[in-house]
């Protein structure tokens, strides 16, 4: 992503904000004929308290040097929530930044060994490691096993957005495709407003935008959105329908890294599906061991 793709990713924000909200909503009178849908400039300016002029140099992507007081009250205009009032912070502090200066070391592939330790002493917990681009870095046993459709690739490391909008098999996977679609790209919006310019990142948006029109739909939309607890719905190809909460909790001294850890409320099915998940991962790696141990030997 250069300069000028930053540029549009602001103003694309901005502008969606705005156009969700009707003046009724904002508390404002509402006349004439709209040509568009959601607020005008001016009335978005009226009510972040700046001018239109100066409104109008935010929403074609000049978020430099905008202070903090300025973003909030256009967070409060456009009634952004959480995740999109940080992802608006994101935006203004990479603004006019180079690539150069932006991009920084290259993202680690993999997790410290204390923290690959951590997962595998989970043993009754399905776990995993991602990053902002939804690459899985690590796992543990289970893990491995809940997800066996994105472990099952070539491709490495294993990516979440990829399986969704890439292998059909994840239409069966998800019980909610649309839920998990949106998920992803939401998780990309964020990561791209923190790191704008990450060569990988901008790789895979241009893989799925090109192979996927269900992502350049979504991506259009600039949603975002926080992914820190829940429910997941998916169907598993040996184990069946589980619904399974879970926790993401950021690995403070790992920059953009997030521990995924899932589980079952007790006394559910789902539990008991957890517990068969356990064993048909037990059985489905001493399969893998044997198949690999005869190829070596032929």
């Amino acid at each position: 992503m250069d300069p000028m793709d930053h540029r549009s990713e602001i103003r694309e924000f901005l502008t969606s904000r705005r156009a969700r909200i009707t003046p009724d909503q904002a508390g404002l009178p509402s006349y004439g004929v709209r040509r568009v849908p959601g607020l005008r400039r001016a009335e978005a300016a009226q009510l972040a308290g700046v001018s239109v002029e100066y409104y109008a140099r935010l929403e074609r992507g000049n978020l430099a040097g905008v202070s903090d007081a300025v973003l909030d009250s256009l967070a409060r205009a456009l009634r952004l929530d959480d995740a999109e009032r940080a992802h608006l912070h994101d935006l203004a502090r990479t603004a006019g930044t180079s690539p150069r200066r932006r991009r920084g070391p290259a993202a680690p592939q993999g997790v410290r060994p204390n923290v690959q330790r951590l997962l595998d002493t989970m043993t009754d917990t399905p776990a995993a490691v991602i990053n902002g681009r939804t690459d899985v870095l690590a796992t543990n046993a289970l893990g491995r096993a809940l997800f066996a459709p994105l472990h099952d690739t070539t491709t490495r490391p294993p990516n979440h957005a990829r399986l969704i909008y890439l292998d059909a098999r994840s239409h069966d996977f998800w019980d909610n495709w649309d839920h998990a679609a949106d998920d992803a790209v939401a998780l990309l919006h964020a990561h791209a407003g923190r790191n704008p310019f990450d060569p990988e990142l901008t790789a895979l948006i241009g893989e799925l935008s090109t192979r996927s029109t269900d992502f350049r739909s979504r991506w259009a939309r600039h949603d975002v959105r926080r992914h820190t607890t829940g429910v997941k719905h998916l169907h598993h190809p040996a184990i069946g329908t589980l619904h399974l909460t879970f926790e993401a909790m950021a690995l403070v001294a790992d920059e953009d890294l997030t521990l995924l850890a899932y589980g079952a409320d007790p006394g559910s099915t789902s539990e008991d599906g957890l517990r068969l998940l356990a064993t048909w991962a037990a059985t489905h790696d001493q399969q893998r061991r044997r198949t690999v141990r005869t190829a070596d030997e032929t």
